[in-house]
């Protein structure tokens, strides 16, 4: 990932918003997932970004300081994004649409590490930042894996939770 052609403010913008979006899809889920487990770990999840927005937030105001932070519709860096308008969409696309935006975060962050080598407090951030989101990103593949393996199973057994 090149971030050579952003500007240091466009990149703490993306960070910035890359961190709220997760942190409110990950939030919907857990509100919307019957799983207690899953639920759980996705509530994890939605306050580990909000944590790495608002350290995002103190580190902007540092190296950006005359400049208010206005997060755009559409991010200055192009990141995937988890999609969870569309209810019928099953957990398991859900879950991969977060983990490519977890791994993209994980390139992100260790670019723009990089990009802020002046800074060795930011640049540890911004790596370790990094190696969460990877974190993240090997949580929740086995929670698709394990959303892969029952709705598999749902669709050769469709009363498979009927019962007492």
């Amino acid at each position: 990932m090149d971030l050579s052609k952003y500007s240091v403010e466009e990149l703490f913008i993306t960070a910035i918003k890359a961190e709220r979006d997760s942190q409110e899809a990950y939030s919907i889920l857990s509100g919307i997932t019957k799983n207690a487990f899953l639920k759980d770990r996705l509530k994890f999840l939605a306050t580990e970004e909000e944590k790495h927005k608002q350290t995002l937030e103190k580190a902007f105001k540092e190296h950006v300081p005359d400049v208010k932070i206005v997060l755009p519709e559409y991010s200055p860096v192009p990141l995937p994004e988890i999609d969870v308008s569309d209810e019928t969409v099953p957990i398991s696309q859900i879950l991969q649409q977060a983990m490519d935006a977890e791994l993209a975060a994980y390139e992100f962050y260790m670019e723009f590490a990089k990009y802020m080598k002046e800074y060795p407090k930011l640049v540890r951030a911004f790596e370790y930042f990094a190696q969460m989101e990877q974190g993240h990103y090997e949580l929740l593949k086995l929670e698709q894996a394990s959303a892969d393996e029952f709705e598999e199973f749902d669709e050769y057994n469709p009363l498979m939770h009927v019962g007492p």
